[in-house]
């Protein structure tokens, strides 16, 4: 199992930042990773609801199956994968006295032996968390950039 966290003080409250990442199809637009969400459950929010997320990192592709699997509002969502990829992801929002809020994002994966099992899952967790920490940036744009 890959373990991935990266993190990022954003300059607002607990509040703002949720409101940009519980609506999650509009992840993709700062997810440079995120192609597209198709969700395949009725609800789009809360515990339970199921989506599809292509996924491309380089010349790779590849249909993430999700399913969320916790939702406390202004405090943390989770998701469980169970796709090619498995393995869980969380969210969690912490507010920093005087700073904002901390938007930390901890994924553990499982990759297929196709690419490349346990390895190819310490050469992806360079590679995703570099592109992590860039959506983490969007998205701390996107926020600040919100009244």
């Amino acid at each position: 199992m890959t373990r991935i966290r990266v993190s990022v003080v954003i300059h607002a409250s607990p509040r703002r930042v949720w409101s940009a990442v519980e609506d999650i199809g509009s992840h993709v637009e700062w997810m440079q990773d995120a192609a597209a969400i198709r969700f395949t459950s009725s609800r789009h929010s809360g515990v339970g609801t199921t989506f599809e997320c292509l996924t491309r990192v380089g010349p790779f592709r590849v249909t993430d199956e999700m399913v969320v699997t916790e939702w406390k509002p202004r405090r943390a969502m989770g998701i469980r994968h169970t796709g090619l990829v498995t393995g869980t992801g969380r969210f969690t929002l912490r507010r920093q006295l005087g700073r904002g809020t901390r938007f930390a994002w901890d994924e553990r994966l499982v990759f297929p032996w196709w690419m490349g099992g346990p390895l190819g899952g310490a050469v992806g967790s360079l590679v995703l968390r570099r592109i992590w920490k860039h959506n983490l940036a969007n998205l701390r744009r996107r926020v600040e950039a919100t009244p």
